[in-house]
């Protein structure tokens, strides 16, 4: 599937100068020192996110309703960290019941995710490990040295403290023994927790320094030329979207026009919102990643911190700006035109299931479909019977060469539409642009869809990651293609992980780390995978009912599964083949078997294969657990996946109403 994203900046932070800030704007410094030997840390700490060992989202800002935050450099090797793993411990826990959240920060070139878990593994520490690829973090925050500390105040996001854990770690050699003198970060969190001024802001610390090269140059980067590099860059990756007429919100047509949204872009892109593309780039490979390059990265943010300077020479965004395509594959060969629906400004609009009747005398093979809303903020997705999909993020589906969906003649095309009220009434006209192939070429490969999903959800209120999981099982050799995760408003990260016949240890496939509800997707893999027979396809969603997110409809309710935004789900479409299927051999019973499995994966927590009572849970757990003696009919005192159907059965029809029918060669 090929997705067309567009780029969009939900948030202007202005840009500040990071290096040569100066120490924290209340407290008095313990040692004058200690800027002597530190880099500068800023006022105020700017918002990022950045991705931890354990392939989740940690964004600062997102802890505002903390009465503090700490932050610790980490390094692996480093002695002093190890020597400092029971403080920190103790922090965690001491502060835990306050809602405190202590991260730990590491922008060591040296290390990767891997070898980070297997350090903390090896601590016995399970505090989170941001992952700062880029050094951009770590420059901004005035990074000097392994195991420094900073106390951030989410009231103002001042950072009132930076320096040693406590004085027993503030040298080069650790004294983890020694009775502590000055518990500085815990002595700056018990001032925010009280409300009173934090006595101390800055400590001599002495420990290894850490290298950011980039700071040591960044007089330098003023002579990043907007000609040669920057306008490049934008053009490569930003102005596609980003154009007139185009579905950014902005179009990057001139150094002017870039220079006025600078420090717009500088906050989306390093709190990771653009490009919007979700897949942590530490997890597999994808055709037509969006991901922007570390290089890229620091490239753009380095410019825009210098004051994002013109320079010499042309520029190039306005001698080839040009307006965006009406469609983005051509005219299409076809172009269904949808009734029109009055979108009111507010409230909540049941699902429409508009039909077009197709109006062509014979029968073709459909290669692509674009859709295009006439109102993007109004339209929320779009499923269909053949006729392509839609939803916010991802308009056209392309698929892969030699395969495609076959469409009969004066067949009526079906869709299911969600529209959203935004504030302002609309008519809203949905197009679809078909795209077929020649006459004299006919598909051979057959391509199927199934739905990994979880009707049975139940979201208790005010937590902030509640885990569901659902599996399907492969009964027969097949090759994955591409996955399409959904969810709603309250879904925070999700992980798709198979596990193969014979294996103990998952294979983690897709990673999303933080779930954008405003940005949906499909992941095409850069190189499809081989499923044998018997491999689990699990999907973990993690939901965040708390107050802490900024989309929560309402913390303080149970939260089920629904079509509704406000409601929840945990749905995952995924596109495959069945290894000896073509489209005069079709393997049927193949599909009816794999979607017969998703009965036991809704329960199955412990991917035995069989639920145990301790299993059961959500919204069918009562009634299975009062009939589970009568259901387990073989008195072994599990539920097998023939004896869980009974139950599940109206959960199954309920999640393939829901599914968009997008089987090829049908």
């Amino acid at each position: 599937m090929k997705n067309k994203i567009m780029s969009i900046a939900l948030a202007t932070v202005a840009a500040g100068a990071l290096i040569g800030v100066g120490v924290a704007a209340y407290g008095q410094s313990v040692s004058a020192a200690a800027t002597v030997t530190q880099a500068k840390v800023p006022e105020r700490a700017d918002n990022f996110r950045l991705v931890d060992q354990n392939s989740k989202a940690q964004e600062l800002y997102y802890f505002k309703n903390a009465p503090a935050v700490v932050i610790v450099t980490q390094q692996n090797g480093s002695k002093n960290l190890r020597d400092a793993a029971p403080a920190l411990k103790a922090l965690r826990e001491t502060y835990a019941a306050k809602d405190v959240p202590v991260l730990l920060l590491n922008s060591s070139s040296s290390d990767n995710r891997d070898t980070i878990a297997a350090e903390m593994k090896s601590l016995g520490l399970d505090l989170p490990v941001m992952l700062d690829d880029t050094q951009l973090i770590g420059e901004g925050l005035g990074v000097s040295r392994v195991a420094q500390a900073f106390v951030i105040d989410p009231k103002t996001w001042k950072v009132v403290y930076s320096g040693p854990i406590d004085d027993r770690f503030a040298g080069k050699t650790a004294k983890p023994n020694a009775k502590v003198k000055n518990a500085y970060v815990s002595d700056a969190v018990a001032s925010l927790i009280a409300a009173q001024p934090v006595k101390v802001s800055t400590a001599k610390l002495d420990t290894p320094t850490l290298s950011f090269p980039d700071r040591d140059r960044a007089k330098e980067f003023v002579n990043i030329s907007y000609e040669k590099e920057i306008a490049p860059l934008l053009a490569k990756n930003c102005v596609a979207c980003h154009s007139e007429g185009g579905i950014g919100p902005f179009a990057m047509d001139s150094y002017e026009k870039v220079k006025g949204f600078a420090p717009m872009m500088r906050e989306a892109i390093r709190t990771d919102r653009m490009p919007p593309y979700n897949a942590d780039p530490h997890v597999n490979k994808f055709a037509g990643s969006m991901n922007l390059s570390n290089q890229d990265q620091k490239t753009l943010i380095h410019w825009i911190e210098a004051g994002a300077p013109r320079g010499a020479g042309a520029d190039p965004l306005k001698i080839n700006a040009k307006p965006a395509p009406e469609w983005e594959l051509g005219t299409p060969d076809l172009v269904l035109t949808l009734p029109s629906f009055k979108v009111p400004a507010s409230g909540i609009v049941d699902y429409q299931n508009p039909t077009v009747v197709n109006p062509l005398t014979e029968g073709r093979w459909l290669r692509a479909s674009t859709v295009k809303p006439s109102d993007r903020r109004a339209v929320h997705h779009l499923l269909s019977n053949g006729a392509g999909g839609y939803a916010v993020g991802a308009e056209t589906t392309v698929y892969p060469d030699g395969a495609g969906t076959w469409v009969e003649p004066g067949t009526t095309f079906r869709f299911q539409m969600h529209y959203t009220p935004y504030g302002k009434e609309s008519v809203e006209t949905t197009r679809i642009g078909l795209y077929f192939y020649p006459k004299d070429k006919t598909p051979q490969v057959m391509y199927r869809s199934a739905v990994v999903a979880n009707a049975g959800i139940e979201i208790e209120p005010n937590s902030p990651r509640h885990e569901e999981i659902a599996y399907i099982t492969f009964p027969e050799n097949a090759t994955l293609h591409s996955i399409f995760p959904h969810a709603h408003y309250r879904g925070d990260n999700m992980a798709i992980s198979l596990l193969r016949p014979g294996e103990t240890k998952e294979e983690l496939i897709l990673s999303l780390p933080k779930y954008d509800f405003n940005w949906q997707r499909g992941y095409d893999f850069a190189t499809p995978i081989k499923l044998a027979p018997g491999t689990k396809l699990i999907t973990r969603y993690q939901y965040d009912n708390s107050k802490n997110n900024p989309a929560n409809p309402d913390p303080n309710i149970t939260v089920t599964w629904g079509e509704q935004s406000h409601e929840e789900m945990q749905y995952t479409a995924i596109r495959f083949r069945w290894d000896d299927e073509t489209v005069d051999n079709r393997k049927n019973e193949y599909q009816t078997k794999l979607e017969a499995s998703r009965s036991i994966g809704i329960m199955d927590t412990n991917l035995d294969g069989k639920v145990a009572k301790t299993e059961v849970r959500g919204r069918m757990g009562q009634m299975i657990t009062a009939n589970f003696d009568k259901l387990d009919t073989d008195k072994d005192s599990f539920l097998s996946e023939p004896e869980l159907a009974a139950v599940t059965g109206t959960i199954n029809r309920r999640i393939a109403d829901a599914q968009a029918q997008q089987s090829v060669g049908q």
